[in-house]
């Protein structure tokens, strides 16, 4: 393939990591309007979270298959329209009679589009970083993360304007469903040419068969801790900081664009550190990193110093779930089922995590339950032997 074409494959799986952060953002930005709109609880709160958990397992179960069948490039460009379309109808519906049921019906399917296409855009993201041979991960993920800044800026500005749900969510929705459309039309092959013979003759069995695989379930343990560091921040770290440290509405999704701006200088730095000292080596400095902002967080009852622990928390978050991605897709024979196996235990932590942080903030404080973040990231670091390259050290 021509470096022009790697280099527009490259730019447009920049753009789809993007417009993905840009969605995913805009709503998380707008919980606390959500909660306030619909009157909910705390665990009310992490029920409709489960909403999008459920379609999001339920996208990724399905993913590896899909991208098998079709490829990367037509899964996005069906997905996150989809996704898109759940999206806006939970946005517009959340302040109307039955609003509540009507805001997870919507959300299951926001988790369904979004769940297959990050599968399917970490696949084609793998196969490009295979196709300029260098480590180029973590900065997709980046794009993902200047996505999510986008969507927390606008999601605090709308809040600071009030612009209601209903208005703000379906501008948003409209323009990741045309982004997605145009954007994939520059993809390149998954698999070369030369694989192509192996991979179209896998049939779905031995696609799940990937999960009797020792490394697949390792690396998903990292996936899992790390997934749920970030994913704790995009699901309650706005809240936590308006109720646990009596900040207003507007400052809670001002702290958590820091909390993905930190992210995003992560993963920007950290393609060097990799380059450098490997996987794993990175992978228990991010774990420790993640701990000690946590502990910050959660412990210290003062706000400027609770948000250099998000930045920490930030920092720490980066780099574990594209590392997860680039280990999983190393064999690009059986990328697309490594990868959906290794992203389906990471976003167990989306299914598991909302509610059970919800339950325990309920009955402890959010912050206090954040703590169940710690042991996951604990797990994380002890499992990061699996993603060694033979190059590492």
């Amino acid at each position: 393939m021509a470096s022009r074409e790697i280099a527009r494959w490259r730019n447009a799986v920049f753009v789809i990591f993007g417009i993905s952060g840009i969605g995913m953002a805009s709503w998380v930005a707008r919980g606390p309007a959500v909660r306030d709109a619909l009157h909910a609880t705390t665990l009310q709160m992490g029920l409709l979270l489960f909403g999008i958990a459920v379609g999001s397992i339920a996208g990724l179960l399905a993913s590896g298959h899909l991208v098998e069948r079709f490829g990367a490039r037509r899964t996005i460009q069906w997905a996150l329209p989809v996704g898109s379309a759940g999206f806006i109808a939970a946005g517009v519906t959340v302040a109307l009679p039955f609003g509540f049921v009507t805001a997870i019906a919507g959300l299951v399917v926001f988790g369904v589009g979004f769940s297959i296409c990050d599968v399917a855009m970490n696949v084609s993201g793998a196969a490009n970083e295979r196709a300029l041979g260098r480590a180029i991960m973590p900065v997709f993920h980046a794009f993902f993360s200047f996505g999510t800044v986008i969507g927390a800026g606008l999601g605090a500005l709308a809040e600071l304007l009030r612009v209601p749900l209903s208005i703000h969510i379906p501008i948003i929705g409209v323009l990741v469903a045309a982004a997605a459309i145009i954007a994939p039309r520059y993809l390149g092959r998954e698999v070369p040419e030369t694989d192509e013979a192996d991979a179209a003759a896998s049939t779905w069995r031995e696609r799940l068969s990937i999960w009797r695989d020792p490394r697949t379930l390792l690396i998903g343990l990292i996936a899992l801790g790390m997934a749920f560091a970030e994913g704790s921040a995009n699901d309650w770290l706005a809240l936590s900081i308006v109720d646990g440290h009596g900040a207003a509405n507007s400052t809670g999704a001002l702290v958590f664009g820091v909390f993905v701006a930190s992210m995003t200088v992560g993963r920007l730095g950290g393609v060097r550190l990799l380059d450098r000292f490997g996987r794993v080596p990175v992978l228990r400095v991010s774990a420790a990193l993640a701990i000690v902002g946590l502990l910050m967080v959660i412990f210290v009852p003062n706000l400027a110093i609770a948000i250099v622990g998000v930045v920490l928390w930030g920092l720490g978050a980066s780099l574990g779930f594209p590392v997860a991605m680039s280990a999983a897709a190393d064999d690009a024979r059986t990328a697309a089922a490594r990868v959906s196996a290794v992203a389906t235990i990471g976003y167990f932590a989306f299914l598991v995590g909302p509610p059970a942080i919800g339950f325990l903030g309920e009955h402890f404080g959010l912050l206090r339950g954040l703590l169940l973040v710690l042991v996951l990231v604990a797990i994380a670091a002890a499992a990061s032997g699996a993603a060694r390259q033979k190059q590492d050290a």
